[in-house]
């Protein structure tokens, strides 16, 4: 299904603002409330919305420390690919990890309490990863751009 105009402003205000009533969204979008819906209900079926979250702020939940973590494996079979994948999966502070091309093979993006914390995490999991050849982290200083909402 091809996105028209008004899907795509359906998006961006669901993106911004999740909790929106379907009434405010219509007015938004300019359609009347049952067709705001079932264009909802649409995009909700064919994938376009996965889910509805609530964002928490990592800070005000004793998230404070932010590292990205490099990882270079000793080979790119899939056997270990798999395993890492597999591994890495089951770590509660990984928010984000990414397959790459580039220097590292993998990318990382986990939240910590604080450099004790991180050194926590790195020796329970990180350090048990399968097929880790090199790994180099990086504390973030400041956040400067933090969104979810893609550009649609």
């Amino acid at each position: 299904m091809a996105l028209d105009l008004i899907d795509h402003r359906l998006l961006s205000a669901l993106q911004k603002r999740g909790r929106i009533s379907n009434a405010d969204l219509a007015e938004e979008v300019n359609l009347s409330a049952s067709a705001c819906h079932r264009r909802v209900q649409r995009l909700e079926s064919d994938g376009y919305i996965r889910g509805y979250v609530a964002l928490l702020d990592a800070r005000k939940i004793g998230c404070a420390a932010t590292v990205f973590v490099e990882i270079t494996l000793s080979t790119q079979a899939d056997d270990v690919l798999e395993a890492f994948e597999k591994a890495v999966s089951r770590i509660p502070d990984v928010l984000e990890c990414h397959l790459t091309a580039g220097t590292a093979d993998y990318i990382m993006k986990i939240v910590a309490e604080n450099t004790e914390d991180f050194a926590r995490i790195h020796r329970q999991y990180l350090t048990r990863l399968p097929g880790v050849s090199k790994m180099q982290s990086s504390f973030a200083l400041r956040t400067v751009v933090n969104t979810t909402a893609l550009p649609v």
